[in-house]
């Protein structure tokens, strides 16, 4: 009888109380699990063989790595500017060498064209933010270190000409080195890397109250609420709630706020049916009144993330247009 009492005290066995695409699963008892489950057609992530890469490792003591991407046919004697780019993902899910975020970093290197630098960066709940901060600022000043002992870095890529962007979670990451590096003597700790715009792909904003969009969201859609819900549980610091800085860059929590922070010029891509259409442009319209150099484009009738999960559709092919031409643009008023 006591051993059939003892057997019935016995603890249930440990289960899933967070899962993030089936690519990360938080247990019961604490228990992280991670797997690369596809999240995309395969049609998505066909290989472009007018881009070379390679990969590198930018943070040994945390085992981080980046990928360098130029366009096969970059002659020497053209330099092309650099993009540091960031994958989405929540800050939970995803690295660099994920199909998708491969095909789609491929675009950006062809079709702009640029060098580009795709990285890892410490993903949550084991690292919560901001790790991702501190690992995206760490990218940038192992660009500064590499610049002109990497080969291709070199010989192709034009310190002067230096853009950050990023899809999701990674445009949250833009908007942070925005405001960390862009000017005063935090730009000057780069050189001779000098950093020129920077381009927010549906960021990943976040804030207690939800927005319009964000009731509207239906269930089914690739970012939906609970999905948006458990990444920022997890990602934040444990206890704290959606408004914190990390992702509201209007918190009240943010001292001092925005407004004395040199930004440089920014183009943040909105999807007309993703559930942060109204953060994005609340985002832009409020970082305007401060006047600030920040512009929104709108694709009416994509989804969130539709960059990484169609990098070969039509509105992709419109969404890179876009981009070439703010960064040119850019590229211009340097010039002057």
């Amino acid at each position: 009888m006591a051993a059939n009492a003892a057997a019935g005290d016995a603890p249930p066995p440990p289960h899933v109380v967070e899962d993030c695409r089936g690519a990360l699963l938080v247990l019961s008892d604490g228990t992280v699990i991670r797997s690369t489950p596809p999240i995309a057609a395969p049609e998505a992530v066909r290989a472009d063989p007018s881009v070379e890469w390679k990969d590198a490792v930018y943070d040994a003591t945390h085992g981080l790595r980046l990928r360098i991407y130029k366009p096969a046919a970059a002659a020497g004697d053209t330099k092309l500017p650099v993009v540091v780019y960031f994958h989405g993902g929540g800050f939970c899910i995803g690295s660099y060498a994920w199909p998708i975020f491969h095909a789609a970093c491929t675009r950006l290197a062809a079709d702009l064209p640029a060098v580009v630098l795709s990285a890892d960066y410490r993903l949550a709940p084991e690292h919560r933010l901001p790790a991702a901060i501190d690992d995206a600022a760490a990218v940038l000043l192992w660009l500064r270190d590499n610049i002109i002992t990497d080969p291709w870095l070199a010989e192709h890529a034009d310190a002067t000409r230096a853009f950050v962007a990023g899809e999701s979670a990674g445009g949250v990451l833009v908007h942070h080195m925005n405001a960390r590096f862009f000017s005063g003597t935090a730009s000057e700790q780069l050189s001779p890397v000098r950093l020129r715009g920077f381009v927010q792909l549906m960021p990943f904003f976040a804030g207690r109250e939800p927005t319009p969009s964000e009731l509207a969201c239906p269930d089914g859609a690739f970012l939906n609420r609970d999905m948006a819900g458990r990444y920022v549980r997890l990602s934040l610091p444990a206890g704290a709630a959606a408004d914190h800085p990390f992702l509201n860059p209007f918190s009240p929590d943010t001292a001092p706020g925005l407004e004395g922070v040199d930004v440089g010029p920014t183009l943040v891509v909105v999807a007309g049916d993703d559930m942060l259409r109204d953060r994005n442009l609340e985002y832009v319209r409020r970082m305007k009144e401060m006047g600030k150099p920040v512009e929104a484009v709108e694709f009416k009738g994509q989804g969130h993330a539709f960059f990484s999960l169609r990098p070969w559709s039509g509105a992709v092919d419109e969404m890179v247009r876009a981009v070439k031409g703010f960064i040119d643009k850019v590229s211009a008023q340097i010039e002057l």
